[in-house]
């Protein structure tokens, strides 16, 4: 669905030393910098067995509605492994025929400034338009200059074999040559955003493999990671018995996960 209303947002005016692009509008930069967590907390993410499924499974434990499969955001490079702080974009539908854009040379796209203001790790985040593609070749090669981790396209991309060539994972609805300078227009960067219909700020944290995207409210990192730790410890457990002989019985009938709280 193209949602087309402008979103009213309170810009947060600290760090007024960073150079910006011009390319969007000052106050419709929500946040100049964004919530980060330690690296340590990034690198246990990563170390964790069947990272966004384990992830998935802490979270419908504690309730937290955040996981998105494959199958809606599918991955642009495969056997790519994701996580990091978010950084958001949100596009929306420009009114105007995309040929005025197109012969002007006119671009309404603005993630230009969101990669200008990432720092090595962070995520790109895009609320986009279906069948639009919200991030190209120059964008992630921009992206990958810059160290981010990768790419979140609740939209299109195109250019994937240029992404691919770079080793820039991009999770996507789909692919799409069309572009979206002519057709898009950024309205808020690090604002809030919608992605396949899970509720995202900037700041929190976004983990991605194979099977899918999870978001995680910044809040609730910490909770989320002490309880996926504690999932993919079982589940090296329970392979380490497969692998030692045990039998099928037994390993059906070993408590291999503690309920929380115990």
């Amino acid at each position: 669905m193209i949602r087309s209303r402008r979103q009213t947002v309170a810009p947060n005016f600290a760090m007024t030393d960073i150079p910006l692009t011009g390319k969007i509008a000052r106050e419709r930069i929500v946040m100049l910098d964004i919530p980060r967590p330690d690296r340590t907390v990034v690198d246990a993410f990563l170390a964790l067995t069947d990272l966004a499924g384990t992830v998935s499974d802490a979270m419908d434990e504690l309730g937290i509605h955040g996981a998105i499969p494959a199958a809606k955001l599918q991955p642009m490079l495969p056997g790519a492994r994701m996580v990091g702080p978010v950084m958001t974009v949100r596009n929306i539908m420009q009114s105007v025929p995309p040929t005025l854009g197109a012969m002007a040379r006119k671009s309404g796209q603005a993630d230009i400034e969101a990669h200008n203001l990432a720092k090595p790790g962070d995520v790109l985040v895009i609320e986009g338009v279906e069948h639009i593609s919200s991030l190209g070749g120059n964008s992630a090669n921009v992206g990958k200059r810059q160290g981010e981790a990768g790419a979140i396209v609740d939209g299109a991309t195109r250019d994937v074999a240029t992404a691919r060539s770079i080793g820039y994972p991009i999770w996507a609805r789909g692919v799409s040559l069309m572009t979206g300078k002519w057709r898009v227009e950024t309205v808020a960067i690090n604002g809030p955003v919608q992605i396949c219909g899970v509720p995202v700020n900037a700041g929190d944290l976004v983990v991605a493999d194979d099977n899918g995207v999870c978001f995680i409210p910044q809040a609730r990192i910490a909770e989320v990671l002490t309880r996926a730790q504690a999932l993919s410890a079982g589940e090296e457990e329970r392979n380490r018995d497969v692998a030692a002989g045990m039998s099928v019985v037994d390993i059906a009938n070993k408590a291999y996960f503690k309920k929380i709280g115990y």
